[in-house]
Parts: C-alpha cells; sequence; structure tokens
C-alpha cells in the first residue's frame, strides 16, 4: 500500500465530462489540480451522445478520451486512477485519502463523483440500460422514434413520462408492472390520445446484443418493443459530500448554489452530483463554472 501525500491547490473528485471541463479551465488558470477518479463514467455503455452542439451523436467514451487528452494536456493538470475514500477538513486545508492510501491535501474540493443507477432484478434491464433501454427523449428520443416504445412507470411518474414522450413516440405502451396506481382522469387521458396502458408485471426483458426485442410478461405474452424508458432510483456514487457535511435536497443531489457552492465553505459540487439533468453539454458548463468561480475565490483569498 502506497503512503503518498501531495499537495495540490485543487482535488477535482471524478473525471468524467463536469470533473474534465473543470480540470480544462483551472489548468489554463495555471492552478496545481489532482483529478481523482475510478474509471467507471455513468454513460460508459452509452453507444451516442446527443444534444452537445458540435458533437451531437459522438460515442460517450471517444468523447470523454478527448476530454481527458485536453485536460492533461497542461502541466499543471494531473489525473490519477483511484476512488476517493475519505475527506475531512477545511477551506485551505482539506486532506483526502484513496483506496491505494495515498493521501492529498487541497486549499479546495470539487465533488464531481456523480451517481450510480440501482437496477431493478429483471434479467436483461441491466445489459440494455443505456442501450435500449433510455432514461432521456432529448437524448435518445430522436433515435427510436419509428419503434414501438414502452414506458416502465406508475402512478404520477408514469403518467407524466406517458404525456411527455408521446410527442417523439405514438406508438407508446406505459407497463405498469402490476396494478396501475393512475388516477381515473389519467387512464381516461392516456386513452383519449390512443395510448395503451397494460398491467400485467414484467418478468423479463429479451434482447440481441443489448438490443431490446420484447417485454415478457407473468402470463408469457410478449410485446415487441425497441425500446423502453425507465427511471431507475439512484444514489450518490460517493459519500464524500456526506462525510463533509455537505447538504443535499429530497431527492439526495448535493445542494449548491447558481457557482456550485456548496454550504460548506471550499467545497463544489457539478454534474450529475447535483442534477437530474444528466447530459453532457450540462455536466461539462457545471465544471466549468465552478472552475471559474473556485479561481476567482482563490484569488481573492490570497490577494
Amino acid at each position: 500500500m502506497n503512503t503518498t501525500t501531495e499537495d495540490y491547490e485543487i482535488i477535482i473528485v471524478g473525471g468524467s465530462f463536469a470533473g474534465l471541463s473543470a480540470a480544462l479551465v483551472l489548468g489554463r488558470s495555471l492552478r496545481q489540480v489532482l483529478v481523482l477518479d475510478s474509471g467507471q463514467p455513468a454513460n460508459r455503455q452509452t453507444p451516442h451522445s446527443h444534444g452537445f452542439l458540435t458533437r451531437d451523436g459522438d460515442k460517450p467514451t471517444d468523447l470523454l478520451a478527448i476530454a481527458r487528452e485536453q485536460a492533461l494536456a497542461y502541466p499543471t493538470v494531473r489525473l490519477l486512477t483511484a476512488q476517493a475514500t475519505t475527506a475531512s477538513g477545511e477551506a485551505g486545508n482539506f486532506v483526502v485519502t484513496t483506496d491505494k492510501g495515498d493521501t492529498f491535501g487541497a486549499k479546495r474540493l470539487l465533488l464531481a463523483t456523480g451517481l450510480t443507477e440501482v437496477m431493478p432484478a429483471l434479467p436483461g434491464f441491466a445489459e440494455c440500460w443505456g442501450i435500449s433501454i433510455l432514461h432521456c427523449p432529448y437524448c435518445h428520443g430522436y433515435e427510436v422514434k419509428d419503434e414501438a416504445v414502452g414506458i416502465l412507470a406508475n402512478g404520477d411518474k408514469g403518467f407524466d413520462m406517458m404525456k411527455l414522450i408521446q410527442h417523439w413516440s405514438p406508438n407508446l405502451t406505459l407497463f405498469t408492472n402490476g396494478p396501475s396506481t393512475l388516477t381515473p382522469e389519467q387512464t381516461a387521458k392516456l386513452k383519449e390520445h390512443g395510448l395503451n396502458l397494460v398491467e400485467t408485471p414484467v418478468i423479463a426483458i429479451q434482447h440481441n446484443e443489448e438490443r431490446m426485442t420484447n417485454l415478457l410478461l407473468s402470463d408469457q405474452t410478449k410485446h415487441a418493443l425497441g425500446a423502453m424508458y425507465a427511471h431507475p432510483h439512484l444514489n450518490q456514487k460517493s459519500d464524500l459530500a456526506q462525510q463533509l457535511s455537505c447538504e443535499h435536497d429530497d431527492l439526495g443531489f448535493v445542494k449548491i448554489d447558481e457557482f456550485g457552492r456548496t454550504n460548506v465553505e471550499g467545497v463544489y459540487a457539478a454534474g450529475d452530483t447535483q442534477t437530474m439533468q444528466r447530459q453532457v453539454l450540462v455536466a461539462a458548463a457545471n465544471g466549468l463554472k465552478a472552475a471559474t468561480t473556485i479561481n476567482r475565490e482563490l484569488i481573492w483569498a490570497e490577494f
């Protein structure tokens, strides 16, 4: 086990789009930056990223490789593949340790650790996640607009998703995976728009190389689908924010102000850690905003 102890001006925990965007800006600001990254980005299975102007349709892993190359082109930026396990201290004197036993100090911390999905115990779900089981119509709705599409949800959430997604996919079915909890008014509204509702429990997702073919129900009927929207439960990938006493909102996201500051002085957050807008462009923009705030506040503290 290593026992390295090094000091930096800023430690960024998380080396995906939010963290690397911040590292790029801080490197250009002549700041000594360490990026700690576990190497497991949330969109690693996703074949294409959409909505990112000039990069629409590119593979997220390809974009991430470019981002890493560009951020590390600045000599004051270092990337270490390691998982940050503990964080403590205060503004000007934070300490972060890793699963490799290394310890690093920093004046400021940026948490860009992201979220992890809790996959349902449904055969085929995890394999298809991010490929043909989707979370965002803005990211993927156009590509499946001509497919038979399902939504796996119930109650208000299911109704709201149907209302949103029917614009992209008129051949749409809501699978409530058991008795519907929609109100009679909501059910009538779906029927009015020619949208389908199925209450039979789902037992498996049949697929061919991560592409959905059928939704298999408990009565052994099959629904041929090209894609399905679902929102598995999300957890913070790291508990560092809790260790540092950062406040969270009711949905579990780290609370920040418009500049990326948490309630703890010297600690900032960006990317999926603090928003449900899980898009590459949003994450990169949030990382940039936090980075400019960090640089400015270091200057003001030290001038």
